[in-house]
């Protein structure tokens, strides 16, 4: 599994209460320790996770080791970044891309 810093790990078990229950939006990483876009991305992730703390909160889930919620949201490639907001995905976005790129995909979704 990808450890990425500042952000925290969910699994089948914890998806529920950490994503759908957060009253801030979430970005879940879809991810796996056998796809190189994931570790390229991890640095960007954790950047992201620092500077937007209070506002977005950023978690990573193994596909290999929670194959539930990779199939419940038709997760197929990885890296899959989905933004949860009130429970429900607003934003999905696949493969790795720089900081730039992935601020510029998520404005809007902070406001309400």
């Amino acid at each position: 599994m990808v450890q990425i810093e500042g952000v925290s790990q969910v699994t089948d078990d914890t998806f529920a209460a950490e994503v759908l229950g957060s009253d801030i939006p979430v970005l879940v990483d879809f991810t796996a320790d056998w796809c190189p876009p994931c570790r390229m991305i991890a640095p960007v992730l954790s950047q992201l996770a620092e500077e937007q703390r209070g506002r977005l909160k950023v978690v990573s889930l193994d596909v290999d080791g929670n194959p539930a919620t990779q199939a419940a949201y038709g997760v197929l490639s990885m890296p899959t970044l989905i933004v949860f907001r009130g429970g429900e995905p607003v934003k999905s976005m696949v493969g790795a891309r720089p900081k730039r790129r992935l601020l510029q995909e998520l404005d809007g979704v902070f406001e309400v």
